[in-house]
């Protein structure tokens, strides 16, 4: 059984090509929820809904967040009346969050409210919440700290960045999928995928235990989320940049160094690599960009042979 880390598009991206080359019975996905946040009364988590989206074959191909051919119907007379649309909520996604809502009112957790709807929606391989407990993901800018949804969607993630906080992580727990995976004997390693490291992976790594259970993991791999300089979605270059990291393999190396043992990197920063092996980590240089399902399926089976390649042979031992 392989473990996926997973949050946002490439993350979602890379947990699709693993669905396509893995048994359910072989695949666990924990996803970052840092990102939740209530809105208009609703409870809204947008990494476990990008997931769930890619994995059912609804998502947004444009977007790679909500739902495809969606109406707007909702925003448009919430509008009217003067209600909040920066945060942009589609007819056909806000059914998911209105039943998220109501379950969790009612008592359920979200680790089995997402179980049912995943489920609902025809998605066979399990995806879980990184926890039950509410971690949430906090950027202090110049000058003030902004919620994530306020930062990255209200923002346009503009301000300066200067550091990240996890509201509530010392005190969360891992949900019960996570934690049976980071346990169990059949677990022969974990794939991190080509998320924002610190605003889709940083919350998994900040809930206490997590970080130790991955560095007695047999094997963890990392897809480095940047090339050529770019992060192909989202700020992570923009970011890394602000806090004084280099925006590149080598810098995603060091972050989530004595965590991992082996970092994908494109071919277009094959030029890194000499860089990276003094680090204790190994790069192994491939094609990251997947532009179609068949980019996603080359890409996770590849993560899946370094895995067991690995599990193969004497693991080297680290202090």
């Amino acid at each position: 059984m392989i473990l996926a880390l997973a949050g946002g598009v490439g993350g979602a991206k890379l947990v699709d090509g693993l669905a396509q080359v893995l048994a359910p019975h072989e695949l666990v996905v924990a996803v970052n929820t840092g990102d939740d946040f209530e809105h208009l009364g609703l409870q809204i988590s947008p990494d476990l809904d990008t997931v769930m989206y890619t994995l059912a074959g609804v998502a947004n191909p444009v977007a790679g967040w909500g739902v495809a051919d969606e109406t707007w119907g909702f925003m448009d007379a919430l509008e009217k009346l003067g209600g909040p649309t920066w945060f942009r909520l589609g007819d056909r996604d806000l059914a998911t969050h209105v039943e998220r809502t109501r379950r969790r009112a009612s008592g359920e957790p979200l680790a089995a409210v997402t179980k049912d709807l995943c489920a609902r929606l025809g998605v066979r391989h399990p995806v879980a919440p990184m926890s039950d407990d509410p971690v949430r993901t906090l950027v202090r800018t110049g000058g003030s700290t902004l919620e994530f949804q306020q930062y990255f969607v209200r923002e346009k993630c503009e301000p300066q960045v200067q550091g990240f906080e996890y509201e509530g992580a010392p005190r969360a727990q891992p949900s019960e999928a996570l934690r049976a995976a980071l346990e169990s004997s059949s677990l022969e390693g974990v794939v991190i995928c080509p998320s924002n490291p610190y605003l889709s992976i940083g919350p998994i790594l900040a809930i206490p235990g997590v970080p130790g259970a991955l560095k007695r993991c047999r094997r963890v791999i990392a897809v480095s989320p940047i090339v050529a300089g770019q992060a192909l979605k989202g700020p992570t270059a923009k970011i890394m940049n602000e806090l004084g990291v280099e925006a590149s393999p080598v810098g995603v190396a060091r972050y989530y160094g004595g965590v991992i043992q082996t970092l994908v990197i494109d071919r277009a920063d094959s030029r890194f690599a000499p860089q990276i092996e003094p680090l204790g980590v190994q790069a192994v240089v491939s094609d990251t960009v997947m532009q179609a399902q068949a980019d996603r399926a080359r890409l996770a089976a590849e993560c899946v042979a370094l895995i067991r390649r690995a599990g193969a042979q004497p693991q080297r031992l680290r202090a």
